[in-house]
């Protein structure tokens, strides 16, 4: 009784610093994307609209509760910030409204916005095209010397254009423009969804908890040490 007492309180612990770790880890990324560009969201900007009802403003980001205790960017103003290269936009994936026009962008990747489910509006300079192509869009629009991506279209209803058809006990999913992802159907899980029951998670859980404080508690005391000796 003991030690099941003492595994649980230790299992218990171990998810609170995990959950501390991550929270801490994407609060400094949100930081740094809000930060990116001097200022704050620009009042001429379709982003600045956005937020007046939705959310609110802290740097060049827009941040609503979509959950009770989670602070979420819903929107983004990175305009006219003199950005050449975007690489990825952190933990902006449930952003509904991005703003990267007037920016000397040469090129933009597709996988940059694979995940940004939530995105129905997205301004971009003039020579990009939207991620996924104009199909992937309801509407694409020119004004003001930016290319507007508006209404994200749902890829799983478009089956004539899809890559590939899901495997069997699996669904389509949109997974951002042009993308899409095959989730298992309920009581089915593993490599194509051809594993029947429930999903382990108890014991997937605690291994990775396990490991990541092991892992976060040498990465700590590394960092502790060298700071010590500098």
């Amino acid at each position: 009784m003991t030690a099941s007492v003492t595994a649980s309180t230790v299992f218990l612990c171990s998810v609170f610093i995990v959950l501390f770790l991550v929270n801490v880890d994407s609060q400094d990324t949100d930081t740094q994307l809000c930060k990116m560009c001097q200022g704050t969201v620009r009042q001429d900007s379709p982003v600045w609209d956005f937020c007046l009802t939705k959310g609110h403003i802290r740097g060049r980001c827009c941040f609503g509760n979509i959950t009770s205790n989670v602070d979420t960017i819903i929107g983004l103003d990175l305009a006219n910030c003199s950005i050449s290269h975007v690489e990825h936009l952190y933990n902006s994936s449930t952003a509904f409204i991005i703003d990267l026009s007037n920016n000397p962008i040469s090129n933009l990747s597709d996988f940059i916005f694979q995940g940004f489910n939530h995105l129905t509006q997205l301004l971009l300079p003039l020579k990009l095209e939207c991620p996924g192509g104009n199909s992937s869009w309801e509407k694409v629009k020119v004004k003001n010397n930016a290319r507007i991506c508006e209404g994200q279209k749902n890829i799983c209803n478009q089956t004539a254009q899809m890559p590939g058809d899901c495997p069997e006990n699996s669904f389509c999913s949109p997974y951002g423009p042009g993308f899409f992802e095959c989730s298992c159907l309920q009581n089915f899980h593993g490599y194509k969804c051809m594993r029947q029951g429930e999903f382990p998670i108890a014991k997937v859980l605690g291994i990775l908890t396990g490991s990541t404080v092991v892992v976060s508690s040498l990465l700590w005391f590394t960092q502790r040490r060298k700071a010590k000796n500098t």
